[in-house]
């Protein structure tokens, strides 16, 4: 697993009246990823953006677009996505029928996958497919809003998780999204999290210092 912390600005707390802008200033200010938070408003209660926002805003930056997708049912839409400019597509084991056909169809148009467990899902839902990804995200909030409180219950998690990895010698990174700020970051890194997923403590903080709230995050 990679050791070293990645940080993954969520833009659904960016002014979306600029959003070009604002993702080509987090590729300055250090971001590793872009994370772009896509809900559909059934599978959790939020519209965010479609594919034709991903593909419009490709163009502003060359970071990996670590691309999160709450819709259900996920196989309907992992090629516009794809094609849109998504490099890791991240999905819900319970927005598909069979979990297996859905890493197959990611990996088909060459795109890392991850698979994403809710506050509430356990970790069985996606054991028997850990050597087959390259990322876990492990929600810390309700997935839905931005601005959530983080929730503490979800470390154990975590930490089974980073222990089955380093036990089957796995390379694939754990990330961590929802609620993450300056305080918590430490005890998620702590419990295997090597990438961060922050929206409003990037976008809000230190009056909107990007560079530094990134650097802040990654060095906590």
């Amino acid at each position: 697993m990679a050791s070293s912390i990645k940080i993954s600005p969520s833009i659904l707390s960016c002014d979306f009246s600029k959003i070009g802008e604002e993702v080509k200033a987090l590729e300055k200010a250090g971001a590793d990823y872009i994370h772009v938070d896509v809900m559909d408003g059934h599978f959790v209660p939020n519209l965010t953006i479609g594919p034709e926002v991903i593909k419009n805003i490709r163009p502003f930056s060359k970071k990996i677009f670590d691309v999160h997708l709450m819709i259900s049912p996920v196989d309907n839409y992992i090629q516009q996505f794809a094609e849109a400019g998504a490099d890791i597509i991240t999905f819900h084991p319970e927005a598909t029928k069979s979990t297996k056909k859905t890493i197959e169809l990611i990996k088909k148009f060459k795109k890392k996958v991850g698979i994403s467990l809710k506050p509430k899902s356990k970790i069985d839902l996606l054991k028997d497919y850990l050597d087959q990804i390259d990322l876990v995200l492990i929600m810390s909030v309700e997935p839905g809003f931005a601005g959530q409180k983080f929730m503490p219950e979800v470390l154990p998690k975590l930490k089974e998780l980073k222990s089955i990895i380093e036990k089957e010698n796995l390379k694939l990174d754990i990330e961590i999204d929802g609620g993450i700020n300056f305080e918590n970051s430490k005890v998620a890194k702590e419990a295997g999290a090597n990438v961060l997923v922050s929206g409003s403590t990037i976008f809000k903080k230190n009056n909107g210092d990007l560079k530094r709230n990134i650097d802040l995050l990654r060095q906590n």
